[in-house]
């Protein structure tokens, strides 16, 4: 009860009226926003024509936090009529599908947004809560389903999505966060950071009361922090293949805030968590629902040469900073490297494990100020990058992913050299 009692003063005194209104429901979805005006009745469609159509009978809500939208974005949601959903989709609602929406902050905050969503499920004994991105403009009404059946029939307490993307999108993920998480963890999650996931009541509940709401590699990257937290708790995990992973344009463009919320919160993740992860080796496939798309092999402009400046810059510039995060052996294959041209650049996949994994380490140990580790990976993940694309500029989607596998193989045959460096080992 104090549990509970506490997870209800995210909720205003107004949106806890309108959740009573509401009753319980069997399905959440919860939308995160700020200054989507453009985007969110596309999504708000999909949601709709998704559960009226693979849900009818079930009690469902769709609920809006809102992080201090100046653009009329809390009331589009509220507005969304679901008749202009059945009269054009040809199916008819069984229930109310209710939309409410409510105001948490003046800034966009993921953590307080999440954890806004939750304690209304947890408030709604909502059996499956999803969470969708505003910004996926590419949405079709079969990610609702895909999203809600693992957790509503099969009993899982986590669904993480499987998107489709251009061949070079999602370099990140492709190259530090899934082959990372993968070989520490021990799970193949191919997106332990995303925008679109489900997860049971039992889990949502869960997660609200850990602690990890306080702790800041949680605040940092809540997403990742969610998934690090069910597969440490050894919850039901699935994936699910949804579909293309479209942005509206206002992805950040700033590097450095990204690998703060993505490699900083996951390097954090490691102090907490040692017990769990010390003692994995190798790792194991995740249940994954749904047939595979190919991916798109549609090019994404990339500069080349903008990508080796930025490289060799940073690996000069940075030289007394690296000196106290890398080794010594990482150190001079790296200055190497930056003596490269384009034609002959190669970051090879041995040595970028193990800056990364001594990057964890040197965060860990904290050996200079942690956002100062994370902006010196900056330029290093840049290289990497450019080898990346050098490498499969020519190649199908196929051999992408088996260069990917091999690179997950990488980080998993050293992870022994991370165990290795890390101080307090027992």
């Amino acid at each position: 009860m104090e549990r509970k009692l506490a997870e209800e003063t995210l909720l205003t005194d107004d949106c806890v009226r309108q959740l009573i209104n509401v009753g319980e429901v069997d399905i959440l979805i919860g939308l995160p926003t700020h200054n989507n005006s453009r985007t969110i009745q596309t999504v708000i469609r999909a949601i709709q024509t998704g559960i009226l159509k693979c849900f009818p009978r079930e009690r469902a809500a769709i609920f809006n936090v809102d992080g201090g939208s100046q653009d009329g974005t809390p009331e589009l949601v509220t507005s969304s009529s679901i008749d202009d959903v059945w009269r054009a989709s040809k199916v008819f609602a069984l229930r109310t599908l209710h939309a409410i929406s409510t105001t948490y902050g003046r800034a966009p905050e993921p953590c307080t947004a999440l954890r806004t969503i939750l304690a209304a499920a947890d408030l709604l004994q909502a059996k499956t809560c999803v969470v969708i991105s505003p910004d996926s403009t590419a949405i079709e009404p079969d990610w609702v389903q895909r999203l809600v059946r693992p957790v509503y029939d099969d009993k899982f307490d986590l669904v993480c999505p499987i998107y489709r993307r251009h061949k070079f999108e999602g370099a990140l993920m492709q190259n530090l966060l899934y082959p990372m998480t993968r070989s520490i963890y021990g799970s193949r999650v191919r997106e332990p950071y995303a925008s679109e996931f489900a997860l049971s009541g039992r889990l949502a509940a869960d997660f609200l009361a850990n602690d990890v709401w306080n702790q800041e590699w949680g605040k940092m990257g809540i997403e990742l922090a969610l998934t690090i937290t069910a597969l440490a708790g050894k919850y039901r995990v699935c994936q699910s293949y949804l579909g293309i992973k479209a942005q509206s344009g206002r992805a950040a463009n700033d590097l450095v805030a990204v690998m703060r919320r993505t490699a900083g919160a996951l390097f954090g993740s490691l102090d907490g968590n040692y017990a769990f992860w010390s003692g994995i080796s190798g790792s194991e496939p995740v249940p994954t629902l749904g047939t595979q798309p190919e991916a798109l092999v549609k090019l994404v402009r990339v500069n080349r040469k903008r990508l080796r400046e930025m490289f060799a810059t940073g690996v000069a510039h940075l030289e007394p900073v690296l000196r106290s995060i890398v080794s010594p052996e990482t150190l001079t294959a790296l200055q190497r490297i930056a003596t490269l041209g384009i034609n002959e650049f190669d970051y090879p996949a041995e040595v970028w494990s193990k800056t990364v994994y001594e990057f964890a380490a040197a965060y860990h140990k904290s050996v200079i100020n942690r956002d100062h580790i994370i902006q010196a990976l900056v330029p290093l993940y840049r290289g990497r990058s450019l080898t990346f694309v050098l490498e499969n500029r020519d190649d199908s989607g196929e051999k992408v992913e088996k260069r990917e596998e091999s690179l997950c193989g990488e980080f998993e045959r050293l992870k022994p050299y991370l165990l290795g460096i890390w101080p307090d080992r027992k």
